[in-house]
Formats: structure tokens, C-alpha cells, sequence
């Protein structure tokens, strides 16, 4: 009996030893991983010693200019002949073995095309950061359809490609991800997925440790490409404002900071939401902004000069 076979597709830019660490534990899972397909962002930034004692690991450099969160990973998926491929960030560290294994097990369900896994906080992650891990990553495994965006909204999108599997054959004849793409790769596919009457599923059991501590300037870039990214997209994101699931974050985690008796955190938290909003809600109307005051705003600021979108 032939088991189907899973490469890992990992962008990296400037990996460090956090990286090491990630192909390690990749190499010793105990659901064999086919190939690691690393796809870098300038060779100049590469140590090939990073994959010297890494069986079946290929890196394949691009300039920073070619680099596009839809694009890139299409790159990676185009190099592959497995039957599943696991998209992986650069500081997703797996928690145990069993990573790919449990990716693997909700597609049992013939539904199922896109699987992704829990994040848990980093042993540095900050109070607030750590607590919103929880929330949008649960204890539970689900599998999410199409008649779940009526009763959760956004939420039955959610999808992330910091570790998520693929159907490859399904992926492909999806077209891929969306390109160009500033953000929500993932979650895009995600709704085309379920709209197309396939289920994605959230399998709790398979677990990475990635998390950060941005600063409240960072999470305002990052949540300025969000809103762009869902007004570039109205098909998927119009009729599922995330306000209200934002809102519930908010109330869930000032509880959890008072229920710890750290209730004086709660302004800190206050401060940061109205920047991420404030960044989010900026994002939202990019197309009306000076092109030069998007490229300020934006994290990813080579997607301005990739998609050519002040050319339009």
C-alpha cells in the first residue's frame, strides 16, 4: 500500500537559527516528509549550511521584488509531485512528531481539501498576544463548510498558511493563490474552497509554536495590508466583517486580564486595538490614499511596485 506522499514549501527571508530548528524537527517526524522546498528571498542572505545535513531539502533563491505571499507560494507548489503540500512560515517551529500526521488525518473526509494547525505562543510571547493565540486557536478540531460563514462569519474563513496542507492536485486545479496577493493568501483560497461545496478543516492536534511580539506600529502596517487586502477582495470578505469578531477578541481578552489580576494591562490593550483598527480601516480605503502614503503605511511594500497597483 503506496501512502501519500507530503512536501513542505517554506518562504524564507534571512532565516536564522530558528530555522535550523524547523527543518530538524520536519526531518524527524514520524509521517515522512517527501521534500522541503525552501524558497528564498536573496541568495545573499542564505547560509547553505542550513540544509547540509537535511535529506531531500532544494532551495530556490528569488530577489526580494519577486517575492508576493500568493506568487512565492505558488512557486513552491509548482516544484512538487506530492500528493499533499504543507505550506510552512519560517518560525513555525513544530511542537511534537506528529505534525504532518495530524494534518493529514481530516482528509479522511473526502470533503476536505485544506487542512491547517494550531499556533501556541512562544515561550517569550507577551501576555495579550499569548491569550489571542487561544482564541483564534482552540483545543477543538473543526471542519468547517460553506453553511458555517452564515453562523460564524469570518471566523469560517480562517485558514493560515503560517502551517496549513493542501490537496495538491485540489490546489492546483484551483489555480493556486491568488496573485498578486498582499495578505490572506490563505484565507482566500480558504472561501473558494468552501464555495465551491469542499470543507476546510482546523485540526487542533497538530501543532506549531509561533507567535510575536509586534510593536503597536508593526500591527498597524500589518493590519493596513489586511484592509487592503479585503478591499481588493469584496467577493470573499463584503459580507463577513471581521469588526464583530475583533470585538469579542477584545471583550474575551480584557475578562481573561482581569481575571489573572491584570486589569491594569486592559488601556494597553485598548491602545493597541485602536491601532490595529486605525490601520485596518485605513487599508480599507488604500485606493483613494496618495500611492506614496500606501507605500509608507504598508509592511509589505514591494507589493506596491510587484502589482503595479499605482499604474492602474
Amino acid at each position: 500500500m503506496r501512502y501519500p506522499s507530503v512536501d513542505v514549501i517554506i518562504p524564507t527571508y534571512k532565516p536564522d537559527h530558528t530555522f535550523s530548528v524547523i527543518l530538524r524537527r520536519l526531518s524527524e517526524q514520524k509521517y515522512p516528509v517527501s521534500n522541503i522546498l525552501i524558497i528564498n528571498t536573496e541568495e545573499k542572505y542564505w547560509d547553505p549550511e542550513l540544509i547540509r545535513d537535511i535529506p531531500r531539502a532544494d532551495v530556490f533563491h528569488i530577489s526580494k521584488e519577486q517575492f508576493d505571499h500568493g506568487a512565492t507560494r505558488n512557486m513552491g507548489a509548482g516544484f512538487s509531485t506530492a500528493d499533499y503540500i504543507v505550506f510552512m512560515t519560517q518560525d513555525a517551529i513544530p511542537k511534537d512528531k506528529n505534525l504532518i500526521r495530524k494534518l493529514l488525518e481530516p482528509f479522511a473526509y473526502p470533503l476536505v481539501k485544506v487542512s491547517y494547525a494550531r499556533q501556541l505562543p512562544r515561550k517569550d510571547c507577551k501576555i495579550i498576544e499569548g491569550f489571542s493565540r487561544s482564541f483564534n486557536y482552540p483545543a477543538e478540531s473543526i471542519v468547517k463548510t460553506e453553511e458555517d460563514i452564515t453562523t460564524q462569519g469570518i471566523k469560517a474563513l480562517f485558514c493560515s498558511d503560517v502551517c496549513a496542507c493542501y490537496e495538491r492536485e485540489f490546489h492546483k486545479s484551483m489555480g493556486g493563490f491568488e496573485e498578486p496577493c498582499i495578505f490572506n493568501e490563505d484565507m482566500i483560497f480558504a472561501a473558494k474552497t468552501l464555495k465551491k461545496g469542499y470543507s476546510v478543516a482546523y485540526a487542533a492536534d497538530a501543532r506549531v509554536i509561533h507567535s510575536h511580539n509586534y510593536t503597536t506600529m508593526q500591527q498597524f502596517h500589518r493590519n493596513f495590508d489586511n484592509g487592503v487586502s479585503q478591499a481588493m477582495h469584496p467577493e470573499v470578505f463584503a459580507k463577513v466583517s471581521p469588526e464583530g469578531e475583533g470585538f469579542h477578541m477584545v471583550m474575551d481578552t480584557a475578562a481573561y486580564l482581569n481575571s489573572i489580576g491584570r486589569s491594569y494591562m486592559i488601556p494597553q490593550l485598548i491602545w493597541q486595538t485602536a491601532f490595529k483598527y486605525a490601520g485596518f480601516s485605513m487599508g480599507k480605503l488604500y485606493d483613494i490614499l496618495p500611492s506614496g502614503m500606501v507605500r509608507r503605511l504598508s509592511m509589505n511594500k514591494n507589493f506596491w511596485s510587484y502589482s503595479n497597483i499605482e499604474d492602474e
